[in-house]
Parts: C-alpha cells; structure tokens; sequence
C-alpha cells in the first residue's frame, strides 16, 4: 500500500496555481493557432447542432481549470516520484489537446486533426484511469472534459466531411 504525501500550506496552494498554470498554458499554446478560428469557423459548412463559436472559449475555460485541479489532486496524493505513468499521460494528452487546434484550425487539416482527437481521447482515458487508481475524484473531474472532447470529436468529424475543399 502507498502512504498518502503530505502536502501542506504554501506547497498545496503553489501546487494547486502550478497545475492551473500549466493547463492554460497549454490552453495559450493552442490558441495561438486560433486567432483567425471565429471568421474560419464561420466559413464553415456545420451540422445543424454544431454550437456558436462564442461558447467555445467559456467551455474551454472551464474545462482547463477543472484539468488543473483533477492533477493537483492526484499530484497531492501521490506526487511525481509516485505516479510517472500518471503524470507522463497527463502531459501527453495536455500536449495533444494543444497540437488539435494548430492541426485543425492554422493547417486546416481535417482528417489528422479527427485522427489526432481520436488520440486524445485515448490518452485522456488512460489518464483517467490512472488518475482512479491514484484518487477518484481526480478521474471524476475529468469527466466533463471527456464528454465535450467527445462530442468535439464528433463536430471535427461531420464539419471535415461538410468542408473537404477547407479541411483538406
């Protein structure tokens, strides 16, 4: 059996504005592909339930700090040292999430950018795995995130099929 770390103080709360840190950070890096998303994304052919492109950033925002507080909670209870494979799939999908905008939006490619999210949504799943078997709640908080990749991972699909001359 593990013995929980103990985090107290000073290092839980720079801990916690860490983890934040680095999920919108990789939010930043992906956004940076992003600057001309609204006018492109409203070229587009979209499904009749693809949502506006203002709830995108809202959701995002959510989504970004709830993925820094399922890590801090999972880096509380057992830390770096204790958890690599955790950790490592966590970087790894963060790193994904990032790549799918630069795919989808500033190279507009829209079959690697589905391939890509297909990824994602694998290695998100193992992080979540990993991050039950550390502390539940830390899987818990990853579940909206899952869900709206999913259904992400729908609309890239149907808008790629609607737009192949775009999204080549």
């Amino acid at each position: 059996m593990i013995e929980k770390r103990r985090v107290t103080g000073l290092k839980d709360a720079a801990g916690l504005a860490g983890w934040i840190a680095l999920c919108f950070a990789a939010a930043a890096a992906g956004g940076a592909a992003t600057a001309a998303a609204p006018s492109f994304y409203g070229e587009l052919s979209r499904p009749s339930w693809a949502p506006p492109a203002w709830i995108f950033g809202p959701v995002w925002t959510v989504l970004y700090l709830m993925m820094g507080l399922s890590a801090w909670t999972a880096w509380r209870e057992r830390g770096f040292r204790e958890a690599p494979a955790a950790f490592g799939l966590f970087f790894l999908q963060l790193g994904a999430n990032a790549l799918w905008s630069w795919i989808f939006f500033f190279w507009r490619r829209g079959a690697l950018a589905f391939t890509e999210i297909l990824l994602l949504l694998v290695l998100l799943a193992a992080t979540m795995e990993q991050f039950r078997r550390i502390r539940p709640a830390a899987a818990l908080l990853l579940v909206p995130y899952l869900a709206w990749t999913t259904f992400a991972a729908v609309l890239a699909y149907s808008v790629w099929r609607l737009n192949p001359a775009l999204l080549g």
